[in-house]
């Protein structure tokens, strides 16, 4: 009997939907994902600050959609 067989892994997925809801998983595993990949850059010793990559000039700076 394994750890995680395909009867234990539905079960678990129909416990998430039930409990968060269809709409909020995205969410919940994008910072999941987020939260790895910060992690592991936090162990590799890489920086977390974004680099400055503004491309244009100064005064033309497009406004955000909305």
């Amino acid at each position: 009997m394994g750890l995680l067989e395909p009867q234990h892994i539905l079960l678990i997925v129909i416990a998430l939907l039930l409990f968060f809801g269809g709409k909020k998983i995205p969410e919940l595993m994008r910072g999941l994902g987020k939260g790895m990949k910060e992690f592991k850059d936090a162990q590799n010793g890489e920086s977390s600050a974004p680099a400055n990559t503004n491309t244009t000039a100064p005064g033309t700076e497009e406004k955000p959609r909305v």
